[in-house]
Protein backbone atom coordinates (compact mmCIF):
# COMPACT_ATOMS: atom_id res chain seq x y z
CA UNK A 1 0.00 0.00 0.00
CA UNK A 2 1.38 3.85 -0.76
CA UNK A 3 1.49 6.15 1.83
CA UNK A 4 0.56 9.62 1.97
CA UNK A 5 3.87 10.03 1.66
CA UNK A 6 5.46 7.81 -0.71
CA UNK A 7 2.69 9.71 -2.52
CA UNK A 8 3.82 12.73 -2.12
CA UNK A 9 7.06 11.61 -3.12
CA UNK A 10 5.48 9.96 -6.67
CA UNK A 11 3.68 13.15 -7.52
CA UNK A 12 7.51 15.02 -7.45
CA UNK A 13 8.32 12.76 -9.81
CA UNK A 14 5.92 13.47 -12.53
CA UNK A 15 6.47 17.43 -12.91
CA UNK A 16 8.54 17.67 -15.60
CA UNK A 17 10.66 20.22 -17.60
CA UNK A 18 9.86 20.13 -20.76
CA UNK A 19 9.66 23.16 -22.96
CA UNK A 20 8.34 26.78 -22.02
CA UNK A 21 4.70 26.57 -21.38
CA UNK A 22 2.11 28.75 -22.46
CA UNK A 23 -0.56 27.58 -19.54
CA UNK A 24 -0.21 27.54 -15.91
CA UNK A 25 -1.08 23.90 -14.86
CA UNK A 26 -1.85 22.79 -10.97
CA UNK A 27 -0.97 19.87 -9.35
CA UNK A 28 -2.82 18.36 -5.82
CA UNK A 29 -1.87 15.82 -3.99
CA UNK A 30 -0.76 14.84 -0.09
CA UNK A 31 -1.97 18.36 1.02
CA UNK A 32 0.42 19.73 -1.21
CA UNK A 33 -1.19 21.90 -4.83
CA UNK A 34 1.65 22.96 -7.38
CA UNK A 35 0.60 25.44 -9.51
CA UNK A 36 3.57 25.85 -12.74
CA UNK A 37 2.92 29.73 -13.81
CA UNK A 38 6.07 29.33 -16.48
CA UNK A 39 8.23 27.73 -17.80
CA UNK A 40 11.15 29.44 -19.75
CA UNK A 41 14.37 27.68 -21.18
CA UNK A 42 17.89 29.41 -20.62
CA UNK A 43 20.05 30.26 -23.66
CA UNK A 44 22.21 27.67 -22.90
CA UNK A 45 19.87 25.44 -24.21
CA UNK A 46 20.65 22.62 -21.27
CA UNK A 47 18.22 24.16 -18.23
CA UNK A 48 14.85 25.52 -18.20
CA UNK A 49 13.65 28.03 -15.23
CA UNK A 50 10.02 26.87 -13.85
CA UNK A 51 7.97 29.02 -11.38
CA UNK A 52 5.75 27.56 -9.38
CA UNK A 53 3.44 29.03 -6.85
CA UNK A 54 3.18 26.24 -3.81
CA UNK A 55 0.35 25.72 -1.12
CA UNK A 56 0.98 22.94 1.75
CA UNK A 57 -1.84 21.91 3.70
CA UNK A 58 -1.48 21.83 7.79
CA UNK A 59 0.19 18.89 8.90
CA UNK A 60 1.45 17.69 5.20
CA UNK A 61 5.03 16.31 4.34
CA UNK A 62 6.75 16.85 1.59
CA UNK A 63 8.82 13.50 1.60
CA UNK A 64 12.52 13.49 0.82
CA UNK A 65 13.34 14.51 -2.76
CA UNK A 66 15.66 15.58 -5.22
CA UNK A 67 16.23 18.37 -7.98
CA UNK A 68 18.19 18.10 -11.06
CA UNK A 69 19.22 21.79 -10.35
CA UNK A 70 18.95 24.20 -7.98
CA UNK A 71 15.54 25.23 -6.10
CA UNK A 72 15.37 28.84 -4.89
CA UNK A 73 12.28 29.65 -2.74
CA UNK A 74 10.59 31.98 -0.68
CA UNK A 75 7.68 32.00 1.69
CA UNK A 76 5.30 34.18 1.26
CA UNK A 77 2.85 32.89 4.11
CA UNK A 78 3.20 30.17 6.75
CA UNK A 79 6.05 28.94 7.56
CA UNK A 80 7.89 25.66 7.05
CA UNK A 81 10.45 22.97 8.62
CA UNK A 82 12.86 22.39 5.71
CA UNK A 83 15.65 19.61 6.07
CA UNK A 84 18.71 19.41 3.81
CA UNK A 85 21.27 17.02 3.86
CA UNK A 86 24.37 18.31 5.05
CA UNK A 87 22.96 21.79 6.50
CA UNK A 88 20.78 22.30 9.87
CA UNK A 89 17.42 21.60 9.82
CA UNK A 90 15.89 25.17 10.14
CA UNK A 91 12.25 26.60 9.88
CA UNK A 92 11.95 29.25 7.26
CA UNK A 93 8.95 31.54 8.12
CA UNK A 94 7.08 34.21 5.79
CA UNK A 95 9.34 36.50 3.87
CA UNK A 96 12.40 34.06 3.84
CA UNK A 97 13.92 32.17 1.71
CA UNK A 98 15.94 29.32 1.09
CA UNK A 99 17.74 27.70 -1.51
CA UNK A 100 18.57 23.65 -2.06
CA UNK A 101 21.29 23.06 -3.94
CA UNK A 102 21.33 20.78 -7.48
CA UNK A 103 20.87 16.82 -6.17
CA UNK A 104 20.79 17.65 -2.67
CA UNK A 105 17.96 15.43 -0.52
CA UNK A 106 15.69 17.54 1.11
CA UNK A 107 12.21 17.63 2.72
CA UNK A 108 9.84 19.60 4.68
CA UNK A 109 6.99 19.35 7.22
CA UNK A 110 4.34 21.81 7.53
CA UNK A 111 2.70 22.88 10.88
CA UNK A 112 -0.99 23.42 11.76
CA UNK A 113 -1.39 26.20 8.99
CA UNK A 114 -1.20 26.44 5.53
CA UNK A 115 2.09 27.51 3.81
CA UNK A 116 2.36 29.49 0.57
CA UNK A 117 5.69 29.45 -1.46
CA UNK A 118 7.04 31.15 -4.47
CA UNK A 119 9.27 28.53 -5.63
CA UNK A 120 11.74 28.71 -9.44
CA UNK A 121 13.74 25.75 -10.20
CA UNK A 122 16.22 26.27 -12.37
CA UNK A 123 16.94 22.47 -14.24
CA UNK A 124 18.46 20.27 -16.31
CA UNK A 125 15.89 20.30 -19.56
CA UNK A 126 14.33 17.23 -20.60
CA UNK A 127 14.69 15.79 -16.91
CA UNK A 128 11.82 14.88 -14.13
CA UNK A 129 12.04 18.29 -12.05
CA UNK A 130 12.04 15.57 -8.77
CA UNK A 131 12.81 12.15 -7.91
CA UNK A 132 12.16 10.60 -4.68
CA UNK A 133 15.27 10.19 -2.67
Amino acid sequence: MLTRRGFAGCVLCTLTAGPAATTVSAQQTGGITRTILGKADLPDGKFVSILAAVEVAPGAVIARHTHPGVESAIVTEGSLDLSVDGLPDRTVKAGEGYLVPTGAIHSARNGSAATKLAITYTVEKDKPLASPA
